[in-house]
């Protein structure tokens, strides 16, 4: 099915994708523009900090071994099948189902913009870093917070759903 010819909630849900891929981009410019690698500005002391990490491995840093020659081509091609995976998904959704759809693109957006990194830079850049006391979350970006909530969206319209 075209993107174009994609039903309301499909498109909402493939303008939700851009926004967050336009987004979190912009964002990631900005901090190499504006913070050195490794630099860290606390933005809410004992909270919250900007930084410029880059994460060459997985979600919090599975895989992040120097000598994986394979790690990046995996990575990339496990990306491309699941943004296929989403776009079919969202192409195919009911024209009813609005928050899966939204949910949905909010994973495509913050996927893409991942996958992005990853070909730009071999790496994804993260810059949000969240800590309490000694609980330290790791460092983290826009596109996988989308990811995140987007799941947890799409697993509540998934329970939720009436057939």
């Amino acid at each position: 099915m075209p993107l174009l010819k994609a039903h309301p909630a499909a498109r909402r849900g493939l303008v939700l994708a851009a926004v967050i891929l336009v987004a979190d981009q912009a964002a990631k410019l900005v901090v190499q523009q504006s913070l050195a690698l490794w630099e860290r500005i606390a933005v809410i002391p004992g909270l919250f900090n900007l930084v410029h990490y880059r994460n060459p491995g997985a979600a919090f840093g599975l895989m992040d071994g120097p000598n994986l020659p394979w790690r990046d081509a995996l990575l990339i091609g496990i990306t491309a099948l699941a943004v296929g995976l989403i776009l079919y998904m969202l192409l195919t959704s009911r024209s009813r189902d609005t928050w899966l759809c939204l949910g949905l693109g909010a994973i495509l957006g913050g996927a893409v913009g991942n996958l992005v990194d990853r070909i730009r830079l071999g790496m994804v850049l993260d810059y949000l870093d969240l800590y309490l006391g000694s609980f330290h979350w790791p460092a983290f970006n826009l596109a996988d917070a989308a990811i995140s909530l987007g799941a947890v969206t799409v697993l509540a319209a998934s329970f939720l759903r009436k057939d």
